[in-house]
């Protein structure tokens, strides 16, 4: 009797091999594209000869070694790429954070309270300064009568010897401040202020060039503040209400009212001597 053959399974996995040998192939022809590119013809050799090495022992080399270039890995999880020539080739560096800002010193007030008092006991006493201790700091309120003329940013030139002795302590004193103009319900027009809005910053302004260009008072101890007539005092129903209203308030701001104020880097000022007078 002849012998029954078993019918032969049918392959069906070998378009796999035709596959392999069309992504073996795609690979040289990119790799030999990159190759003619280079204007090292050294470096093109190497490229080509490892090609046929692949080609011939039917596996495919590293990237990074056809490259010439090599990774290290420094076991942390990140791993560099040094390209031709040693040259690294890294992911971008992150951006470098700006500095913090220089944090600034302030001191307790209350002693500068009691050398104010003293030194400025004159203009206390006529009406022309006040001098209250508050949440925020010492808040040194100066009569806008008695400093600036009805309408007017310009500081009275009688005042500027009460301001020289307040910016002798001030000067002394490390604490940011905050100049705060302010005026009464009275709407104001004219030709160079429109608003008590204009009137109350531009009298915060003039008192922070005097402080600082007559004075001394560094610009990064200073901001200014207008508030026009929505931080009165008084009843502006009569006239020593309005009277009290109209003021610019110099702010030696303390620890707790500082952690509310916009962080500043501070820079060292040069600036001449205070002029006399």
């Amino acid at each position: 009797m002849r012998k029954k053959h078993h019918a032969q399974h049918e392959n069906h996995e070998r378009w796999l091999v035709s596959y392999a040998d069309f992504i073996t192939l795609l690979f040289a022809f990119f790799v030999v594209m990159f190759a003619s590119s280079q204007a090292d013809k050294g470096r093109a050799k190497q490229v080509a000869d490892a090609v046929k090495k692949a080609l011939e022992d039917g596996q495919v080399p590293r990237l990074s070694a056809i490259l010439g270039g090599t990774v290290d890995d420094k076991g942390h999880g990140n791993a560099q790429m040094h390209g031709p020539g040693g040259q690294k080739i890294t992911k971008p560096s992150p951006p470098i954070p700006t500095p913090p800002a220089t944090e600034l010193k302030v001191v307790e007030l209350q002693a500068s309270l009691q050398l104010l008092s003293k030194e400025l006991e004159k203009e206390i006493k006529e009406g022309k300064i006040e001098l209250n201790m508050e949440p925020r700091g010492l808040v040194v309120s100066l009569r806008a009568a008695a400093f600036f003329p009805s309408g007017e940013d310009a500081i009275t030139p009688e005042m500027y010897p009460t301001i020289e002795k307040l910016a002798g302590v001030i000067g002394k004193i490390p604490n940011p401040l905050r100049l705060e103009g302010h005026t009464d319900n009275r709407p104001i027009s004219n030709d160079r202020f429109h608003s008590n809005w204009e009137l109350s910053a531009a009298r915060s302004i003039a008192m922070l060039e005097l402080l600082n260009q007559r004075y001394n008072i560094p610009r990064e101890r200073l901001a200014i503040v207008g508030y026009a007539d929505t931080a009165a005092v008084a009843s502006n129903d009569t006239d020593e209400g309005r009277a009290q209203n109209r003021r610019v308030d110099i702010v030696i701001l303390n620890a707790p009212a500082l952690k509310e104020e916009p962080a500043v880097l501070v820079k060292p000022e040069t600036k001449p001597q205070a002029k006399k007078g």
